[in-house]
Parts: structure tokens; sequence; C-alpha cells
């Protein structure tokens, strides 16, 4: 997804261009943001400046990323005199901490990239103040499901990890032009402050529930088998019958400490 089209750009499917043409809705993204002057804020995937526009009317300087050159092209001269800077690239190789600290990031993101571009805000969490981006509405729904939810997974799990996180509103197909074949929504992600459930190790959490969730109507004493002993998940209180999707972020959690440091 990306930014307000007109007839010189053909949408290009390998960046997932569908240009955001909705006024009502880009005012309710706006207004979610509530952008303040000195805001240290990142738009991704600006495309031709459905959010650019209004964005720097609040803004005393804004930073984008596009990957498109001649998108870029069409950015830098609408906004030549403008506090804009633009960084040509590929946002999933970008490094957010070079921006600075208390970092807001916002913009329409490519449903093709979605996934690993979430994973690259946590990885950058410590360096954002908050995340307000437009998604396909199955991976927000995931994003927020809770705990024995159909739609709890490890994208749930790792997210709220680290964030607190709500879907503000839905975005329907024909806010875009082209229109996509999925109902689109606004979710905003906000770093934890302190982590309420801080692993020992990160990495090993990270494995654990990467492994637990790989075969997801397999119970937990069979994809953590080899990994962590029937003892170990009694003396942790967790049922080795459940699966992945039945436990809380903090049931990972405890697992994954019993993991790295074995009793």
């Amino acid at each position: 997804m990306t930014g307000k089209g007109t007839a010189k750009h053909i949408p290009r499917k390998r960046f997932g261009q569908n240009f955001l043409v909705d006024d009502g809705i880009i005012d309710s993204i706006i207004n979610a943001i509530a952008p303040q002057r000195g805001d240290n804020l990142v738009e991704i995937g600006p495309g031709l400046g459905a959010l650019t526009a209004p964005l720097l009317t609040r803004l005393d300087r804004l930073q984008v990323i596009e990957i498109d050159r001649d998108l870029i092209a069409v950015l830098r001269e609408r906004y030549a005199t403008a506090s804009v800077t633009i960084h040509e690239g590929d946002v999933l190789q970008f490094d957010f901490a070079a921006l600075g600290s208390k970092l807001r990031v916002a913009g329409n993101l490519p449903y093709n990239i979605s996934t690993p571009l979430l994973f690259r805000f946590a990885e950058f969490a410590g360096h954002i103040r908050d995340v307000h981006v437009m998604l396909q509405r199955e991976v927000v729904e995931r994003m927020v499901a809770a705990p024995g939810d159909s739609e709890f997974s490890r994208l749930s799990v790792m997210l709220q990890y680290r964030f607190d996180m709500e879907m503000l509103f839905d975005v329907p197909p024909g806010s875009f032009d082209p229109a996509p074949k999925v109902e689109s929504a606004v979710v905003r992600l906000t770093p934890f402050s302190t982590l309420p459930h801080p692993a020992h190790d990160e990495a090993v959490f990270s494995s654990v529930v990467a492994r637990a969730f790989s075969q997801r109507r397999k119970t937990l004493r069979n994809t953590l088998k080899g990994v962590i002993t029937d003892a170990d998940f009694t003396r942790l209180d967790i049922n080795p019958g459940a699966r992945a999707q039945e436990l809380s972020v903090a049931d990972f959690v405890r697992i994954a400490d019993a993991v790295a440091a074995p009793v």
C-alpha cells in the first residue's frame, strides 16, 4: 500500500502498490497519529504523498522510505522545498536506529512484506515511540488476538511480547486504487517501556515460540520434544497436551527460561 496515485504512475505488484485515495480515511489516519511539530516521524512507502502532504502541515520535518525510483523522482520534485528527507531503498534492510530515538513510524505498508516488516519493528523497538500502520485486516487480527483465539499465532506472541497494540479502524477495498482483494485495517503499536514478561534469553524465546507454532495441530509435548521434558512442564504448571495457541506470552517466556537455564 502507498500514497495517492495518478494516471502517470502504474501501480507495481512487485512493490505491493495500491494507492490510498479516500480523503476520509486519510484524515482518520492523520488524526490517529496526531503528529506534533517536533516529532521524529518516518513514513514508510509514501508513494505519491497521500499521507505525506497532510503530515507535512503538522510537522517541522519528515523522513520517508521509498523503494520505487519513479515515485522517488516524483517526491523529490513535489517536495523539493519542503523539510523532507527521502531514504531510497528496501525498508526491510533499513537501519531505523540511524534515525534517532523516540521515532514515530507511519505508513500504508506493502502487504507482501508486512510480517517481516513487523518483526523488523520489534527489532528496533527500543528506538521507537509508536507505530501507526495500515495492514491487511487478517494480519491485524492475528497481531491483537488473545490466547485461545484461532488467529493467535507466532506473530501474536512475538509482537505482544514487545508492544501494546490496538486495532483502530477498518479500511474497505474501495479506499484504494486499484482496489485490493482484501479488507484492511489500521493498527497502533506502542513499545512497552518495561517488558511485562522479559525473557532470560530472547533468542531462545524466539526459537521456542517458532517451534511450538511450527505444527499448530500438534501438542506442545510433540512440537517441543527434545527441548523440554514432561517433568519441566509439570514444574512450570503448563499442560504438555495443550497446543501453542492456548498459551500466553508469559507461558512461553517461562518455557524459554526453563530451556535457557535448566534446573
